[in-house]
């Protein structure tokens, strides 16, 4: 919104200001922290009322969490979705139509979960609705918002599979790029849904990938960046910057609620949507295999789960004492501040390994 003050810049010089992406990102950082931090209380004595026992713990969890995390409210994802809305809007460039893809994609994904968090409030179950249903409903987002970025980005690389490390590796392919960047989404999306189990564990990665693809984003919409750095230029993405900005602005301020002992839980209402947000700007700046990279930690996270599951089904047994990766090592005897601390440095170094891709040619 503040953007089109640009219109009136030859009138007024300062307003040239709202030009430079960077300004405006550090405008959605701060805007969306504040949004949080000042909105975030009365959020949370709302969802504490309506909820009631809150969410649901798993039966089969770490006793300790039955004990001590019982009654804490969980759809904190409204204060980040909120607050990174509020931002996007105000300090995006609204003529961008990727813009519009990645932040109406992340409410797509923010209402499915709030729906199943909902069900799993009202029900007090750990299950909400049917998993087949709410991938289908993901998939269906994805692939529509997949189509959108292949349309308004061009040929060959829009439709195209850039490979890190080697500046001139395109593969194309072709339309079938489409379902390529729906699974990217979806599996971002769940991704980052499974890590979401201990108190700060899963916002921390996400502000640390998020901060990473802001710079990837910026440099990837910058002819001159691109250019000397030898990798893709795609136009238009550098305006992601600004809901990176606004992911990591949001990210800290339900961070101070979220720091243990939790006020609240994001649930799938935060997870899914921040999940998608990464997935898809993955995608629109053609660092989708960088994304396994940087988000690392979330890709263990989901592989230690179909590992295990696969296991049991085919041959009784479990690898870890208890999936996701996180409650394995509790399991172990890991306190809960010692599992999220090193999660958080895991997450810091593999965002260091995703921006080294971008020299390393």
């Amino acid at each position: 919104m503040l953007y089109w003050l640009t219109d009136f810049a030859s009138e007024i010089p300062l307003f040239n200001v709202f030009r430079y992406i960077t300004f405006r990102t550090g405008g959605a950082l701060l805007t969306a922290l504040l949004f949080v931090f000042f909105f975030g209380p009365r959020v949370i004595k709302s969802l504490r009322v309506r909820q009631g026992r809150g969410q649901p713990i798993r039966a089969d969890g770490p006793e300790r969490h039955i004990v001590q995390k019982q009654g804490t409210p969980t759809m904190g994802g409204l204060m980040i979705l909120s607050g990174v809305t509020v931002a996007v809007l105000l300090w995006g460039d609204l003529r961008n139509t990727l813009v519009w893809v990645v932040l109406l994609l992340t409410l797509i994904y923010g209402a499915v979960g709030l729906y199943d968090d909902y069900l799993k409030v009202t029900r007090q179950s750990a299950q909400g609705f049917r998993g087949r249903i709410k991938i289908l409903i993901e998939a269906a987002a994805a692939l529509a918002a997949t189509a959108v970025i292949v349309r308004v980005g061009h040929e060959p690389l829009a439709t195209s599979l850039t490979i890190p490390f080697f500046k001139d590796a395109l593969i194309d392919l072709g339309w079938w790029f489409i379902p390529f960047g729906a699974l990217v989404i979806v599996g971002a999306g769940n991704a980052v849904n499974l890590t979401d189990g201990l108190d700060g564990l899963a916002i921390v990665p996400v502000m640390i990938a998020a901060a990473t693809f802001g710079v990837i984003s910026y440099l990837v919409g910058n002819t001159l960046f691109a250019d000397y750095l030898q990798i893709h230029f795609v136009p238009g993405t550098g305006e992601l910057a600004v809901i990176c900005g606004a992911l990591v602005g949001a990210g800290l301020g339900f961070l101070w609620f979220n720091a243990p002992p939790a006020l609240i839980f994001m649930g799938d209402t935060g997870s899914l949507a921040l999940g998608a947000a990464l997935g898809a700007i993955a995608v629109a700046t053609k660092h989708e295999l960088v994304l396994a990279i940087v988000g690392g930690l979330f890709v263990l996270e989901a592989v230690s789960v179909i590992v295990q599951v696969a296991s049991f089904k085919l041959f009784g047994k479990r690898v870890f004492r208890m999936a996701p990766l996180h409650h394995h090592f509790e399991q172990k005897g890991w306190p809960e501040s010692t599992v999220v601390i090193r999660f958080w440095i895991i997450a810091v170094v593999l965002a260091l390994a995703g921006l080294a891709t971008l020299k390393l040619r």
